[in-house]
């Protein structure tokens, strides 16, 4: 049978008969099965020249080498950690009261002169100045944190990765952490007197004498991919402690040295007036998710190349018939699909299971730190991967049936598809990938994106706006609505052409 020969069909055809006629309609043509390798091909290509390439370096105070490896929280994500910290011990339960009375800060913008520094007042939306409870000075390690933000108001925050809303201030405010045994909760007020409860807390484990007190720190100011010097501010006044009074200690925790091994980077401190004590702290308390090291889902970037192909043969798979008003549309249709799905989910799957663990390989072996990546979340890269690239198969297939013009259906189908993940790599209209097929992309981000870190709405910069299997489920209802579409415009052409 030649693949371009239409498969007539009788009303007493079963799907799986018309099932195995498109099988073997897709294996006749050497030219898609080869297509379908190619795709393979450039995206493992693509995605170990980016692991292979990367490298990078670190100035210590040791002078520049490799990495670190990220500091990793609780939950097992790379961390932040670095604040001024000014604290006593806490034996057993207690509680620590104090109004953050004021808050400036310094960012510095893009040079205006070149080579003079363009510092000016300000803070960041997410400058923190607040109260801490936590394990130990030990980075990494456990904390429960209620704070004043730059510009989102009063918030709760622990373990790094966890984040609760409390109210829209951003003046003056009081604010109040209890603990009892290993529940912590955050309060708020607006005159000391009248207290809300924000969040409570359990940090399993705690030990029974932790450290509490006043911090700031700042993240950097985003501009252009990369974070610029920040730091905060605090003005603490009204300080009251339950359960603990001894005298006050000061630590920069996580304070960086310059090249020379011995001048802080940056440092915090503190200034004691009154009763009041000002705080100055740069840094961040909360997810690394661009300090943390590179992420594994860099190795699929290439993974777009390798989707204009599936869907070209997918189109192809339709448009080489050339035929309109098709019989039993619904089962001829259903089996296209199924065969085209098919094919396409075990080259993505193929694809995902070789330049995932590879990549990450490569860039181990160059002594890259490495975002932590869980098995789980690996097999969902991997898994998500073939199923992304079987739904856009699918919809390119839609795609096709409906217009009937293959080189009409394939502008469609990167237009959707891959055109708005390009432009979301470049930073540009990134809302896009909420709405289009190209949402599916979002199976393969590795890291999070956390609403309480400012990053850079770029994929480059690690920002989804949707997360993985909403992503992913957004392509499946194109896929499944283009396809219906389809289906139902062939119903009816199919009703109009007279039965012999």
């Amino acid at each position: 049978m030649s693949p371009f020969t239409p498969y007539r069909s009788s009303r007493q055809d079963g799907f799986s008969q018309v099932l195995r006629a498109e099988w073997a309609r897709f294996r006749s043509v050497r030219g898609w099965a080869l297509t379908m390798a190619a795709s393979v091909l450039v995206t493992v290509s693509l995605g170990l020249l980016i692991a292979g390439g990367a490298r990078s370096t670190c100035v210590t105070g040791k002078g520049e080498g490799p990495c670190p490896a990220p500091l990793v929280g609780p939950d097992g994500t790379a961390v932040r950690d670095k604040y001024y910290f000014v604290h006593q011990p806490l034996k057993g339960n207690g509680s620590i009261t104090a109004r953050v009375s004021d808050m400036t800060g310094q960012i510095r913008l893009p040079d205006v002169v070149p080579g003079v520094r363009n510092v000016k007042e300000g803070t960041v939306p997410w400058a923190k100045a607040g109260l801490l409870v936590r394990q130990s000075l030990t980075q990494g390690t456990p904390y429960a944190a209620v704070m004043l933000t730059g510009y989102h108001g009063v918030r709760m925050q622990h373990n790094y990765i966890h984040d609760v809303a409390g109210g829209p201030h951003n003046g003056p405010q009081w604010l109040r952490l209890t603990r009892s045994g290993d529940t912590i909760t955050g309060y708020e007020s607006d005159d000391g007197k009248k207290w809300a409860e924000i969040g409570t807390v359990k940090l399993t484990g705690l030990p029974e004498t932790v450290e509490i007190g006043l911090f700031t720190t700042s993240p950097g100011v985003l501009w252009e991919m990369t974070k610029a010097f920040a730091q905060a501010t605090a003005t603490f006044d009204r300080i009251e402690l339950e359960g603990a009074n001894g005298s006050w200690r000061r630590d920069d925790v996580g304070v960086t040295m310059r090249s020379d091994g011995k001048t802080p980077h940056h440092p915090g401190g503190v200034v004691k007036s009154g009763d009041k004590l000002i705080v100055t702290g740069s840094g961040d308390i909360g997810p690394a998710t661009v300090e943390g090291g590179l992420r594994a889902d860099f190795t699929l970037i290439g993974g777009f190349a390798g989707l204009i192909l599936v869907l070209v043969v997918a189109v192809t798979f339709f448009t080489a018939e050339g035929r309109t008003g098709l019989p039993h549309p619904a089962r001829l249709l259903a089996a296209k699909a199924a065969v085209v799905g098919a094919v396409a989910f075990v080259a993505g799957l193929v694809t995902s299971g070789v330049v995932v663990p590879a990549g990450l390989a490569m860039l181990r072996a160059n002594q890259n730190p490495i975002q932590p990546i869980t098995l789980g979340t690996e097999l969902r890269m991997i898994v998500g991967f073939a199923a992304l690239t079987a739904a856009a198969a699918v919809l390119a297939l839609g795609l096709a049936a409906l217009v009937e013009r293959g080189v009409v259906a394939i502008g469609l189908a990167i237009a959707l598809v891959v055109v708005p993940y390009l432009l979301a790599i470049a930073g540009l209209v990134p809302w896009l990938l909420m709405i289009t097929p190209a949402a599916g992309f979002a199976i393969t981000q590795s890291v999070p994106t956390f609403a309480h870190v400012d990053v850079d709405r770029s994929l480059l910069g690690g920002y989804y706006p949707l997360p993985p299997w909403a992503g992913l489920a957004v392509t499946c209802g194109h896929a499944a609505i283009t396809l219906g579409a389809a289906i139902a415009v062939h119903r009816r052409k199919s009703a109009l052409v007279p039965r012999q």
